[in-house]
């Protein structure tokens, strides 16, 4: 006797994941931002797949798209991980002006002591060197989305510009702290950086 076929399953449209597998939720995204940072700090943008992505995040490929659509998407989602602009940019403006260059070089310098936040924001430093892609991630959070919105609450002349000035700034010592690890700059106390980076970014961003 054969058996009677059950209820058809409806069709899901090309590049679209599983019903139950979009339904998994917040938390199946977050596995995924988690195994991406971790990805790309180990193998760097040109290196990493979605497809690795995803078996890391056990899940399939189809998913990861669906909800951060592209690679270059993802790896923006990865890297605010560890910056996480909209928690910092306020505590950054919240007492003022004054100490806003300090503030600014521990919010920095916090990112690359911390182990686990240093190694995929150093993928996208040695990554926006040679591709685009990650040149983008790198403007975007580090300047529109941190340093812009920081200089434009001030509400001072040219705070695109003076932006630039302090992103500079910070770049080029996370470059050659933790990426050139040109001596002394390499095993000098944060202390002593903050003291004497604090002041110039405090220039950059309130000085008439």
């Amino acid at each position: 006797m054969t058996a009677e076929p059950g209820p058809e399953r409806p069709r899901r449209g090309p590049g679209r994941p599983p019903r139950d597998a979009v339904e998994e939720g917040p938390g199946t995204q977050e596995r995924i931002r988690l195994a991406a940072r971790a990805e790309f700090a180990e193998r760097g943008y040109d290196k990493t797949s979605v497809r690795g992505i995803a078996k890391a995040a056990g899940v399939d490929p189809a998913l990861v798209h669906h909800y951060f659509g592209s690679k270059d998407d993802l790896f923006a989602a990865a890297i605010e991980l560890s910056m996480e602009p909209a928690l910092v940019v306020p505590a950054i403006l919240g007492e003022g002006p004054d100490g806003i260059g300090e503030r600014l070089a521990r919010y920095f310098l916090g990112i690359w002591e911390n182990p686990v936040t240093r190694a995929p924001v150093l993928a996208v430093v040695r990554s926006a060197l040679t591709h685009e892609a990650a040149a983008k991630v790198l403007r975007r959070l580090v300047l529109r989305r941190v340093l812009e919105r920081v200089a434009a609450d001030l509400d001072v002349p040219d705070p695109t510009f003076r932006a630039e000035l302090a992103a500079s700034h910070m770049v080029g010592i996370a470059i050659l702290r933790y990426v050139v690890q040109v001596e002394p700059l390499a095993t000098a106390d944060p202390e002593d950086i903050v003291a004497l980076v604090a002041p110039t970014l405090q220039r950059y961003l309130t000085q008439e």
